[in-house]
C-alpha cells in the first residue's frame, strides 16, 4: 500500500536547518540556552535517576510531586528535541515545564527557605532553577510568535 500523497494545497514542511536560519540572531541565541539549559535538567533528572532509582526524589514533598520530578527525566529532553527543530510547540512546552518545575522547587525548598533566606543564594538548586524559569517564562511569548511565523 503506498502512503497517502500530500495535498497540493499543503505546504512542503520546512528543513531544520532553514527553520534555524530564518530567525533573527536574538531568537537562535534564545533557542540555544533553552537547549542548554533543558539539556542541563535531562542531565541532572537522569544522573538522579541512575544514583537514586524510582525513589531518587522520595523526601521531596507528596507522592504527586516525586512523580512529577520523575517526569523530567522524559520531558526535558522531549523539549529538547522539539525546541532543536524549531517547533512552537517545543515553545509552550518549555513554557510549562519551567513554570511547574520553578512551583514545586519553590513548593520543596521553601520551608529551608523561609528558615535561612540566604540558602537562595547557593550557586546549585534554586537560584538557577529561578532565574532559568525566570528567562523562560519573559522569552516564550516571543519566541512563539517568531517561530510559529516560518
Amino acid at each position: 500500500m503506498n502512503p497517502p500523497s500530500p495535498t497540493p494545497d499543503a505546504p512542503a514542511p520546512t528543513p531544520v536547518r532553514e527553520r534555524w536560519a530564518a530567525q533573527t540572531r536574538p531568537v537562535r541565541w534564545a533557542l540555544t540556552a533553552y537547549l542548554a539549559g533543558f539539556a542541563e535538567g535531562t542531565a541532572a533528572h537522569a544522573l538522579d535517576i541512575a544514583t537514586g532509582g524510582i525513589h531518587a526524589y522520595a523526601g521531596l514533598g507528596p507522592p504527586a510531586m516525586q512523580a512529577f520530578y520523575l517526569s523530567l527525566v522524559v520531558l526535558d529532553p522531549l523539549v529538547v528535541l522539539l525546541v532543536s527543530r524549531v517547533r512552537p510547540r517545543g515553545i509552550a512546552l518549555a513554557a510549562t515545564v519551567m513554570a511547574a518545575d520553578m512551583t514545586a522547587n519553590w513548593i520543596t525548598n521553601w520551608p529551608t527557605l523561609r528558615d535561612d533566606p540566604t540558602w537562595l543564594l547557593r550557586p546549585v538548586g534554586l537560584l538557577p532553577i529561578t532565574l532559568f524559569g525566570l528567562f523562560v517564562a519573559a522569552t516564550a511569548i516571543p519566541l512563539h510568535r517568531s517561530v510559529t511565523n516560518l
